[in-house]
């Protein structure tokens, strides 16, 4: 369970080189009384060490930075430590970005003319492990994925349990909650993720996740 959610507040970091859109977004999110902002910063050098130091349950990160972008804060992070879930926020409809952010791990890829309601709500859904990447997207991402030779085909080849993991994934489950609710210990969870994912041929358990979500859907039509 993230650790703002099991004390009854999100804790958020927010990146963005502008000072003016964190203190709108620090303003807007602290209306709300399950939120807190625990920390913020301009620049990639600044952020990475400060999050994985704070390890906050969401990141919102700016898309284009001075000395980066917000896309490879999220994989740094992410990669460090899968806890913390990363939005990405950005002023560019761009489909190479959102492309790079869903295989970086991002839960969602959100324009900064977003609702604050909409802001708000996405950011309580990543943290629940829920991906605010659209359906139609998420068609993309896998045929492009496809098309590199990335993913295969189907899932046939996955075990009966490699298969319920899966599906606990797409919940957006830790290995150690997964473990808790198949009865099985956390290390043996592990070594069926990292088998499935050489199965599927993907690197990250989101796009495990993303491709497993659009394949089954076009099972059940």
């Amino acid at each position: 369970m993230p650790h703002g959610v099991a004390e009854g507040r999100i804790r958020v970091y927010l990146l963005d080189d502008h000072a003016l859109v964190r203190r709108g977004l620090r303003a807007v999110l602290e209306l709300e009384d399950d939120i807190e902002v625990v920390g913020e910063a301009g620049t990639v050098a600044e952020a990475v060490p400060q999050i994985l130091d704070l390890v906050p349950d969401v990141a919102i990160l700016d898309g284009r930075l001075p000395d980066g972008h917000g896309i490879e804060v999220c994989r740094q992070v992410r990669s460090a430590d899968p806890r913390i879930k990363a939005l990405i926020l950005t002023s560019y409809d761009d489909d190479e970005a959102l492309f790079s952010a869903i295989l970086a791990g991002s839960g969602g890829y959100v324009l900064k003319q977003v609702d604050e309601s909409a802001l708000v709500s996405g950011i309580r859904a990543v943290v629940q492990g829920h991906s605010l990447i659209e359906p139609e997207v998420a068609v993309r991402v896998i045929e492009r994925m496809r098309g590199a030779g990335t993913v295969p085909d189907g899932i046939d080849s996955l075990s009966g349990t490699e298969s319920q993991i899966l599906d606990l994934i797409t919940e957006g489950l830790t290995n150690r909650q997964i473990g808790e609710r198949l009865y099985l210990a956390e290390k043996t969870v592990k070594n069926h993720v990292t088998t499935l994912l050489a199965k599927l041929g993907v690197k990250r358990r989101t796009q495990a996740a993303v491709m497993a979500s659009e394949l089954r859907r076009r099972r059940s039509r």
